[in-house]
């Protein structure tokens, strides 16, 4: 596997050596520094020619592949008059036979566990260490930054943010932490010479089917959780953003992996799902819509990890305080990243003690301050304008319910209409209507991008907002702002978010390395991030009982 061992690398960099550098410009991102050397693609240069336009290829038993029926152009996400960012070669379903080939090949013990080849984790656990070190050198981390910008038009921070936490979690499974992730306990038997031992052993076969939005760190986070424990993947990330992941494993390639480890596949879903149905895949984790994760739910039969729709809460307590970081917060978790995040702000409790503190003008400030020219607005590459602009008025139409800001689409822009191009917005409920049985549904609606309800509660209504929250139907993130000791207590007691922060700088979007991150309340979820996420979607458990000894003078006992 690591093939590159005699290879002298450069001295091993620190990521705090990683500069956040301020937007640039394409032209400068050529100048700035030379392309990584296993890069096959300047991001610079996307979007720049019909002609050129670069060709993602396939990955199937250690081998690039082209030669494809179909190709699909994935057109630029700002300029519809531009040729597209790239291409992907389109698999249809008369041609998946070496994919269902590869995975076939895949034993269920796995390509590694506790007992066979146990080298490997140790091997993986240096190959984590090169490729985090690579994404600390400021060439590498600005090379994947811009090409997230290119795919998925972001703010440089934000981007710059999704590479800096993929360098942290491979940083963090580097040396022998890939190995303890199978770590076993042993517990003590029934007699002499009897003892049992329980092992994290792998699955074989794996599917991962990753979003648009998070085009390096999800995908990447999970992929190596399924490495580190043993499994064959086969990735299949978003159309609109593969390239990403491509080059990744690139890189990965270049840090010593087999290239027979991972299997890499761009097509539609459909065709995805009949790989998954004709080879012996054993779980497939899937992040992105609950529409589609229940249907590989019941495609698979329950054979699934889900990490799938977050329409995600924030209350704010009775306690009133810092309210220009309570503010700068809010715009944060609604806005940030364009609102296309599964742990976005989709709806904001707000206690009346706030109601004259000045929070409404400063997040209304806030999110009138986002501009297209520097991504902190942009296009939504899954909610067009007009479906945007019809459910801002849907809720707006509610008896004593108003449009507080945005609702409105971006001016001067030149964004495919198949994308949305709309002004952060948020819509005001009052909470007695919100919890009518005709308006409940449709105010709990995720809306995947710079969306967000707003409502008021006091004391006597606070039972309302905790029976809202238990009518939600999925739990992945949420924020309760207040110090208040008891009433942090209590909405704690009577909620269930998988990844839930409590303070006064309590925020929903909390996805970094350092902590666990997924949904609660369904037995499908996923984590990601942590060693318990990795050893809870990626491997299953195994006990081996060790029972040897005879002891002497044994007399057979009577039949039972």
């Amino acid at each position: 596997m690591l093939s590159l061992l005699k290879r002298p690398l450069s001295s091993s960099v620190a990521c705090r050596r990683i500069i956040h550098h301020a937007p640039l410009t394409a032209p400068l991102v050529r100048a700035m520094s030379s392309l990584p050397s296993w890069a096959t693609v300047d991001p610079a240069d996307l979007g720049s020619s019909s002609d050129a336009a670069y060709l993602v290829p396939n990955l199937v038993n250690g081998e690039w592949k082209t030669d494809c029926q179909k190709i699909i152009d994935i057109i630029h996400p700002l300029e519809k008059n531009k040729p597209p960012i790239f291409r992907i070669c389109d698999v249809q379903e008369d041609e998946i036979k070496p994919f269902v080939e590869s995975l076939r090949k895949v034993p269920k013990s796995g390509l590694h566990n506790p007992i066979k080849d146990s080298h490997r984790y140790v091997e993986y656990g240096e190959i984590s260490r090169r490729a985090g070190d690579a994404l600390c050198q400021p060439n590498v981390a600005e090379f994947f930054t811009q090409l997230i910008r290119a795919c998925v038009p972001k703010s440089h921070a934000q981007a710059f943010g999704e590479v800096k936490v993929t360098s942290a979690f491979l940083n963090n499974f580097a040396g022998d932490n890939v190995r303890r992730l199978a770590k076993s306990f042993g517990v003590p038997g029934d007699h002499y010479g009897q003892f049992s031992v329980g092992h994290r052993w792998p699955y074989g076969p794996v599917a991962i089917v990753t979003p648009f939005n998070f085009p390096l760190e999800i995908p990447v986070l999970q992929l190596m959780g399924a490495l580190y424990m043993g499994n064959k993947p086969v990735l299949k990330p978003s159309e609109q953003v593969s390239i990403v992941m491509e080059q990744f494993i690139r890189l990965l390639h270049h840090c010593g992996m087999e290239t027979t480890d991972v299997d890499f596949l761009n097509c539609q879903g459909p065709v995805a799902q009949q790989i998954i149905m004709q080879t012996p895949v054993r779980l497939t984790q899937f992040t992105g819509s609950s529409k589609v994760g229940e249907l590989l739910s019941r495609a698979t039969h329950g054979k699934v990890r889900l990490e799938d729709a977050g329409f995600d809460w924030k209350v704010i307590g009775p306690d009133v305080g810092d309210v220009d970081y309570v503010a700068w917060q809010c715009d944060q978790d609604a806005y940030a990243s364009i609102g296309q995040k599964c742990s976005a702000q989709s709806i904001c409790f707000i206690h009346e003690n706030w109601k004259e503190s000045g929070l409404m003008e400063k997040m209304k400030a806030n999110a009138l301050s986002r501009k297209l020219e520097d991504f902190t607005v942009g296009p939504t590459l899954t909610v067009t304008t007009k479906a945007f602009l019809d459910h801002t008025s849907a809720l707006g139409s509610i008896a004593g319910a108003e449009v507080l800001w945005g609702g409105k689409e971006l001016h001067t822009h030149n964004i495919p209409e198949k994308y949305g191009a709309v002004e952060p917005t948020a819509v005001f409920v009052p909470l007695e209507e919100l919890m009518k049985l005709e308006n409940f549904d449709n105010c709990t609606t995720e809306i995947f991008g710079p969306f967000q309800v707003i409502t008021f509660y006091n004391d006597d209504t606070l039972d309302t907002v905790l029976a809202a929250l238990e009518g939600m139907s999925h739990h992945l993130t949420a924020a309760i702002v207040s110090n208040d000791v008891d009433f942090c207590s209590k909405v704690l007691s009577h909620t269930v978010n998988g990844t839930t922060y409590v303070g006064r700088r309590a925020r929903t979007t909390g996805a970094p390395q350092n902590h666990w991150f997924g949904p609660a309340g369904d037995p499908r979820g996923a984590g990601i991030g942590t060693p318990e996420a990795i050893q809870l979607v990626w491997s299953c458990h195994r006990e081996i009982i060790s029972d040897n000894l005879v002891t002497a003078g044994w007399e057979q006992p009577a039949a039972t």
